[in-house]
């Protein structure tokens, strides 16, 4: 059984820290974090206590056509799109600061196969690219292969209460297991994206 939690479990961590591996203290800022652990807890406990071959993933940020818009790259995807319809100037955003760790959701599935068929009963994996990357360099390649001249201005209701300001992990043991690593470029991943909302 792979138990699929999230690398925000870490949460808010120092760049001293990073890249984060599967031996960084977790410290989950967000209800959201702090119920994926409590999931890899119960899931841990039924292989130290019942035999059950339970293994944890914590992937970083993974992304890709027909993700939901309730995630940041699809939603401001999707709105790029509509705004360029729409003829407009500009476009509100939350933060842009933020960094994180994209995968190609791709590549992940192929991350959670591997670790399903080569991977260790009670072992908790990294799935990540080992890059992170602002969210406003992620805003100006959408822009740019939307060919929208756009504005971007910060909307306070579209800022986060608690945001990590820096996620990067370190997926050595995934690799060292299973032999994966990505493949998929994050511009390739941001066009797929953007096509499948234009596509609409």
């Amino acid at each position: 059984m792979l138990v699929v939690s999230s690398a925000e479990v870490y949460g808010v961590v120092g760049t001293d820290q990073l890249p984060l591996d599967e031996h960084t203290a977790t410290l989950p800022a967000s209800p959201y974090a702090a119920s994926k652990l409590a999931a890899e807890a119960v899931a841990l406990q039924a292989w130290r206590g019942y035999g059950q071959p339970v293994m944890v993933v914590r992937p970083f940020n993974h992304i890709g056509p027909g993700q939901s818009p309730n995630f940041f790259v699809p939603a401001l995807a999707k709105r790029i799109v509509e705004a360029r319809r729409a003829g407009a100037g500009s476009l509100p955003v939350g933060t842009l600061t933020t960094r994180r760790d994209f995968t190609d959701v791709r590549d992940v599935v192929v991350a959670y196969r591997r670790l399903i068929e080569a991977g260790e009963p009670g072992g908790v994996y990294n799935v990540c690219s080992g890059r992170d990357v602002a969210m406003a360099e992620v805003a100006r390649d959408l822009l740019r292969l939307a060919g929208a001249d756009l504005e971007l201005v910060t909307d306070p209701a579209l800022v986060r209460p608690v945001d990590v300001p820096r996620l990067r992990g370190d997926a050595t043991l995934l690799r060292e297991t299973t032999g994966w690593v990505p493949v998929i470029p994050l511009a390739t991943t941001l066009a797929d994206v953007l096509a499948s909302w234009e596509a609409d």
